[in-house]
């Protein structure tokens, strides 16, 4: 891994300003930026071992006592450093709306039924080549106020612990062929396409299992030339 920081790389993760995402107006800085050191707890905690994954975590359709409703899917990928070499032993955690575009959130008012066998949310441990597996299922679009007849594309949230709170990643994974990323301005705030493709899991017909589920793979890069574009308060 190269020992100087690739900043250069960080001109593709989404501006903090992005007008066309209405919500960044408010939140983005106005004035300059503040050094506050960091606490003990944020550069040694949390420390994750594998006894705080409990087998079964990666499964979001076997979380409740009946399976829940939506096309089943196995997404899978490795963790990767700048170099493409696997990062181990790296906690991936996901969460996503239900099959019909609804999360388990009292915030979320979109008019969809609830799935009582589908909470959203799961986590598992990279193995020693780098590679995590979860079984989900696909997650509906939608509407999310930010301009008339806005629609969110399926897609889902990824975060990948480091060793501490500071050195967590957050990104969201799309799938292929989605009719309404021309119309998404979260998709859209990375304005490198390249960049943008690096967020589209790709359909993997060779993992896919037969009369079960299709297969979707998306590597996670964490930084360099092809890393995954983050989605988290870090980038400028």
């Amino acid at each position: 891994m190269a020992l100087i920081y690739p900043t250069k790389s960080l001109e593709n993760f989404p501006k903090h300003l992005t007008p066309n995402y209405k919500s960044t107006v408010k939140r983005s800085p106005t004035r300059p930026l503040m050094i506050i050191p960091h606490t003990l707890s944020e550069l040694t905690g949390p420390v994750y071992g594998h006894n705080a994954v409990q087998e079964g975590d990666n499964d979001l359709t076997k979380q409740h006592a009946g399976e829940p409703l939506g096309e089943r899917i196995i997404v899978h990928g490795q963790v990767l450093d700048e170099d493409r070499r696997p990062v181990k032993s790296a906690l991936v955690e996901l969460w996503q709306a239900n099959a019909c575009g609804r999360y388990v959130h009292n915030v979320d008012q979109h008019p969809a039924p609830l799935d009582p066998n589908f909470t959203g949310a799961g986590r598992t441990i990279t193995d020693d080549n780098g590679h995590y597996k979860f079984i989900t299922v696909k997650p509906g679009a939608y509407p999310w106020g930010n301009h008339p007849n806005a629609w969110r594309p399926n897609h889902i949230h990824f975060s990948v612990f480091g060793h501490s709170f500071v050195s967590r990643l957050v990104t969201q994974m799309y799938f292929p062929g989605d009719y309404l990323f021309p119309f998404d301005p979260i998709f859209n705030s990375v304005t490198d396409e390249k960049a943008r493709n690096r967020m589209i899991a790709s359909f993997d017909l060779e993992n896919t299992v037969p009369d079960w589920a299709l297969a979707f793979k998306f590597d996670i890069v964490l930084r360099g030339r092809e890393a995954t574009p983050l989605d988290n308060d870090d980038h400028h």
